[in-house]
């Protein structure tokens, strides 16, 4: 695959974007590499700004309603209309760092045994310096390939691959069969376990820069890891032998070591109490199947996701 006549596809899922998001389109649509399409999979039409299309025909609008939604099938839905050679996911609230973003993302599929590649992902100004140190934590400086015998090592990390900002070598997405058609979450390392376990590569390109994070209350991080929760129970096929907890453990430990040197131990407690929500979470959304109906709405953060089931 050469990097110069690649042609790229991005696929957006939106929901409610801002006036921002007409900002980050911009910075999108000024990278060094050009786009081949830009296919926004909206939910909502209403809060859909059709001004953003305005001068860009490469980009095409699906709209759909928050009932539909999922994030599997939504993106596995755009994914279809793609017709180059790479396609790439992001977010909506993901910014390109620089124009050589998309370039660099997508120069380790030059391989053709690595099959997919994800960007490092940058605190915005405004993250509290918790979520700015997990970004750090979980993206680090050096770019790596994760492979098979990588798993051993590393653990759920091998399969790790952020569709906040991803790119896929498409003739292997198609042959993998895609995104699966139904995730409450994690529908990108579902997708990165069954690269890895086919043999491909994942590359990490840490060249490859965009600015993304969120300042989620205790509560919030709840509803997140339940549903993280969730998506490993339905897979255990995958994250079986493959425990994330000691991943989590390790981020703990690493930013209350972080809050001493930077000598704001006050903030220790709240690293805590996420920590303890974080946990109370995930536990709960791993053994969902012992949850009453009622509970799991409560708990999730998807409550779509559920519609339907007994």
């Amino acid at each position: 695959m050469d990097n110069g006549t690649v042609r790229v596809d991005v696929l957006i899922p939106t929901y409610k974007p801002g006036r921002e998001f007409g900002k980050i389109l911009e910075r999108l649509y000024g990278q060094r590499h050009p786009i081949n399409s830009v296919i926004i999979m909206n939910t909502e039409e209403r809060f859909w700004d059709s001004s953003w299309e305005a001068g860009r025909p490469n980009m095409r609008v699906h709209h759909i309603s928050k009932a539909e939604f999922d994030h599997g099938k939504t993106r596995k839905q755009g994914a279809a209309y793609a017709d180059g050679d790479v396609l790439v996911c992001m977010t909506q609230d993901a910014w390109p760092k620089n124009r050589d973003m998309l370039g660099n993302l997508i120069r380790p599929l030059e391989n053709p045994q690595v099959a997919a590649s994800y960007a490092r992902q940058f605190p915005s100004k405004n993250a509290h310096c918790i979520e700015a140190f997990t970004r750090i934590f979980n993206y680090p400086k050096e770019s790596c390939v994760k492979w098979k015998a990588d798993v051993k090592s590393r653990g759920i990390k091998a399969y790790f691959c952020s569709n906040v900002c991803a790119a896929y070598n498409r003739e292997i997405y198609e042959r993998q069969g895609g995104f699966i058609p139904r995730a409450i979450f994690n529908e990108d390392m579902i997708y990165g376990a069954g690269l890895i376990q086919a043999g491909y590569g994942i590359a990490y390109a840490a060249d490859a820069q965009v600015v993304h994070s969120h300042n989620y209350n205790c509560i919030q991080q709840f509803h997140r890891n339940f549903d993280l929760g969730v998506s490993q129970a339905e897979h255990p096929e995958i994250f079986a032998d493959v425990p994330a907890e000691g991943e989590g453990i390790a981020l703990v430990k690493a930013t209350a070591g972080y809050l001493l040197r930077e000598k704001k131990p006050w903030l220790i407690p709240k690293l805590a109490a996420h920590s303890g929500f974080k946990y109370l979470g995930y536990q709960l959304g791993k053994h969902y199947k012992s949850l009453p109906k009622k509970w799991i709405q409560a708990c999730t953060m998807n409550p779509e996701y559920w519609r339907g089931e007994k």
